[in-house]
């Protein structure tokens, strides 16, 4: 009855008022997506791009001058080495691991697909600081094994090789989602009739599983490739005490020396490592398409090959790696947290909570810093969420085209580094704004800015995807009983899309919480991050402060895990990744 009394007064309603109700539907939201897909990616990239292209002086001459520059080139060739070799050793491992993990009969999937996501959601600066302190010659844990190496020794992973080796650690995970949502999709036929015509494991897997997964670690390496390429972190703490510096470390070091007259060289830095992500991302989905093949049939259950006695030793082998890389490197970091000085061999005399006092007491920047991080996460999740149902709800209407443009704009920017959307925020708004004529420099709202335009890919993939499953018949249901569209936007499109909207503010809130890359050249005194006080210690030599904050941080990430684990019994599937 109500629908109907809701069609009446809608049909009774004056010509000018329906006219004005349909303006404030979807062409008002459409407006309030455009104006803000243009803050986030239009104004601050085009910046950088007519800062590097059209300014006096830019230009082929400003390319040609940075080309012209050796260490330039050399850090485009270290960023484009590291990058590549790390997504290759990244992509062996995850997809090893996705197609352990996804096709066998192996216990404790769950667990494993925990402690493989624990290297992501802790971030790189941090993961670089437990290696650092676990394998260096000063490290607390290897004294107390008597394994330390000699005092005065290089450190092993100071240099090419140990960047490499961390970001390929680092990206592992991203490989391993890729590979475990294609096998989701694999239908189960295919797998039984090559069992049926007598092919073995080994024949199947080369015949038939891996010539369907081509796409997918094809794509796992691309992403991989693109975050090594704009990693900050790993490559600043392990590159620079063994000058192995790739771009977005040179352009940090410029920026700290010089400032903001050095941003017309970043606009030309940034550019060029723009192009070689965008490149990277443009060959991957021509290959795809090229290796795609056409699946006929719903996706099915995946299999579980058993692994007969071999299975004991594969899963205490996985068990052994995870708590190789995972464990290891933090039981390190917290030991040199409860030393008086870094190389102090920890002993019961010398054991003090003197550092976790002073960087929870008597430091007001750690302070700050877990506000200005715990804030700034919680807004940007909670944003994208926002942005995503708003930019979905409109690609199912007669707009679509022009909300595809957000997706598109979105898309790019999370395959631009995060330091060219960090250098684009500051060339787009360090100057005062028209009409209020207030800088966004300096401020809490540029890098949540920045924030929203690197992960809101990250919610509008989930998002795409539960918008596509809803029937639109429920739309025309609600249609012609004389629902107008937000209506329909608030009681069928939120509820049904709102697990997934869910799911990606997840992700962006566990990877915003103390990320460095986007907030190392964008945060002032008042808006530290947690990841900038951190690297701040580590790169000023306060090693047992730095070990202190992370080990805070790594507990923080790690109890929103396990509550978003325990609450994943009762949400809807899909919302809590690693389940």
């Amino acid at each position: 009855m109500a629908d109907l009394h809701l069609s009446e007064n809608i049909t009774a309603a004056p010509a000018g008022w329906s006219g004005l109700r349909r303006l404030a539907g979807e062409p008002f939201l459409l407006a309030l997506v455009l104006a803000v897909g243009f803050a986030l990616f239009v104004l601050p990239l085009g910046a950088v791009a007519r800062l590097a292209l059209m300014s006096p002086g830019g230009g082929l001459e400003a390319l040609s001058e940075a080309w012209s520059s050796r260490s330039v080139r050399r850090a485009l060739w270290h960023s484009l080495e590291s990058a590549t070799l790390a997504a290759a050793l990244a992509t062996l491992v995850g997809g090893t691991l996705g197609l352990l993990i996804g096709l066998t009969d192996l216990r404790g999937r769950v667990a494993l697909s925990f402690a493989i996501l624990t290297l992501i959601m802790i971030p790189p600066h941090v993961t670089a600081i437990a290696w650092i302190q676990m394998l260096g010659p000063s490290s607390v844990l290897l004294q107390v094994l008597g394994l330390a190496p000699a005092p005065g020794s290089t450190h092993p992973l100071y240099g090419r090789e140990g960047v490499i080796a961390l970001l390929a650690l680092q990206q592992v995970p991203l490989v391993y989602l890729t590979i475990r949502a294609a096998l989701r999709a694999l239908p189960r036929d295919l797998v039984e009739a090559a069992q049926v015509n007598g092919a073995g494991p080994v024949r199947m897997m080369r015949r038939v599983i891996l010539p369907l997964m081509a796409p997918a670690f094809l794509a796992g390496f691309a992403l991989a490739f693109v975050a090594g390429l704009g990693n900050f972190g790993v490559p600043a703490l392990l590159g620079i005490p063994g000058r192995y510096v790739t771009l977005p470390v040179l352009m940090w070091q410029r920026l700290s020396a010089s400032g903001p007259a050095v941003l017309e060289d970043l606009a030309v830095m940034a550019c060029m490592i723009a192009a070689v992500a965008l490149v990277a991302v443009w060959v991957q989905m021509r290959m795809s398409r090229r290796l795609s093949v056409a699946l006929i049939g719903p996706p099915q259950q995946t299999l579980q090959l058993p692994l007969g006695k071999a299975r004991l030793w594969v899963e205490g082998g996985l068990w052994f790696m995870m708590a190789l890389v995972v464990l290891a490197p933090l039981v390190a970091m917290l030991a040199t947290a409860l030393v008086p000085t870094y190389g102090v061999p920890l002993t019961l005399e010398t054991v003090t909570l003197r550092h976790f006092h002073e960087v929870m007491v008597t430091q007001a920047v750690t302070a700050r810093a877990f506000a200005n991080s715990a804030g700034l996460a919680l807004m940007a999740g909670l944003g994208v969420a926002c942005l995503a149902l708003a930019t979905g709800a409109l690609l199912r209407g007669p707009l679509a085209t022009a909300a595809r443009g957000v997706t598109l704009l979105a898309d790019i920017a999370y395959a631009v580094p995060g330091l060219v959307i960090s250098v684009a925020f500051i060339i787009a708004f360090i100057k005062p704004l028209p009409v209020i004529g207030i800088s966004l420099y300096g401020t809490h709202a540029i890098i949540l800015g920045a924030y929203l335009a690197a992960f809101l890919a990250v919610g509008l993939k989930p998002v795409g995807v539960a918008f596509a499953a809803v029937d639109p018949a429920l739309q025309e249901a609600a249609r012609v009983s004389g629902a107008g569209f937000w209506r329909r936007f608030r009681r069928i499109d939120t509820p049904l899309v709102a697990p997934a909207a869910a799911s990606g503010a997840v992700l962006v809130i566990l990877t915003a919480w103390n990320e460095v890359t986007l907030s190392a050249i964008l945060w002032t005194r008042g808006t530290e991050t947690l990841g900038t006080v951190i690297f701040n210690y580590e790169s000023g030599g306060y090693s047992t402060l730095s070990a202190a904050m992370s080990v805070l941080s790594v507990l923080a990430t790690l109890a929103l895990m396990l509550v978003l684990h325990g609450l994943g019994r009762r949400l809807p599937p899909g919302i809590i990744p690693w389940r």
